[in-house]
């Protein structure tokens, strides 16, 4: 019996530790280093899970039109040693968020960081500073 248990425990790992590898994707594969975006606006919503917490943020344009924008931050164990909690950002706060912009949706971009109306700024935990050295190989 013992025999038989260990491959079929040894498999749901892996299947289970495949889905998460999977969620985790590299800077470079959705977002452009090349197109900060800098955006000022309220907060929608906060979705703090892992593997990236996400804030969404309506941006009020100059002639009155809102842009409504989603912005990945790091998840929220890189969060908490930022100096994050989970109600540092709540809806109807108002930010400005400094990262990238998506190489594929113009209104979604990755967090390098996000300004409080208080003046504090703190670090999204972006995964632009997870990205391999260059010249090294990467996966």
């Amino acid at each position: 019996m013992k025999a038989f248990l260990t491959p079929v425990i040894a498999a749901a790992a892996v299947l289970l530790l495949s889905g998460t590898a999977q969620a985790h994707h590299p800077f470079a594969a959705e977002y452009d280093k090349d197109k900060p975006v800098h955006v000022m606006g309220t907060v929608t919503k906060v979705d703090w899970s892992n593997p990236h917490s996400m804030l969404q943020v309506d941006e009020k344009m100059p002639d009155g039109h809102i842009t409504s924008w989603t912005f990945e931050l790091g998840g929220p164990n890189a969060l908490k040693r930022r100096g994050w909690t989970q109600t540092t950002v709540k809806n109807g706060d108002s930010v400005t968020i400094d990262g990238w912009m998506a190489k594929d949706d113009p209104h979604h971009g990755n967090a390098k960081s996000v300004k409080l109306s208080t003046g504090k700024e703190l670090n999204a935990a972006s995964s632009y500073y997870d990205q391999p050295a260059k010249g090294k190989n990467s996966h």
